[in-house]
């Protein structure tokens, strides 16, 4: 049996009260994640970190943390799940799935949920558990403001002048061409 097979996990129905048939499944598809979250770890692509999206009581996609693998800081878990399951469907909203991340999603991964329209989010653990066991994940800390990367390492400035304007400019001059959601 390799490692992957012995991080099986058995969830049992636990009583927590939620109803509705979109609900029944939380556990299942969340066991998922978690076991790729193992599963990026086994094979070396990246952290441990897992993602399943899911239409209609069916899985659409599972995947896990890709950054290792595709040398691509962005290739989290849920960017990842993201990407696949709107290549997979032939488009770029997933207003009617729902995705379930093994850890609470970073301000770059709930971005990625948020512009593809995912109807429901449902994560096993909060960040504090990959920041607890030496992930530096500054991401985490931005929407609470105490990133210290950001603090020191990063310098942010907004532009002004001729190139601000043209910047602006651009989203006035190509309204017309844009296909919104």
């Amino acid at each position: 049996m390799d490692n992957h097979q012995e991080h099986t996990l058995e969830f049992q129905a636990n009583g927590n009260g939620c109803t509705g048939a979109a609900h029944d499944h939380d556990d299942v598809f969340l066991k998922k994640a978690v076991e790729e979250a193992y599963a990026a770890v086994h094979c070396g692509d990246g952290g441990p970190f897992g993602a399943v999206i899911v239409r209609n009581g069916e899985i659409v996609v599972q995947c896990h943390n890709m950054v290792l693998r595709n040398t691509d800081p962005t290739a989290h878990a849920e960017v990842t799940a993201v990407r696949m399951a709107c290549k997979k469907l032939g488009r770029r909203e997933l207003s009617d799935c729902e995705i379930y991340a093994s850890c609470e999603p970073c301000p770059m991964c709930f971005g990625a949920i948020h512009v593809s329209r995912l109807k429901r989010l449902v994560y096993g653990t909060e960040a504090e558990s990959a920041l607890a066991v030496g992930f530096d994940d500054f991401i985490a800390d931005a929407i609470r403001g105490t990133a210290k990367y950001q603090k020191v390492n990063l310098e942010i400035k907004k532009a002004d002048g001729e190139v601000a304007t043209a910047a602006r400019d651009v989203f006035q001059n190509t309204k017309s061409q844009l296909v919104l959601y």
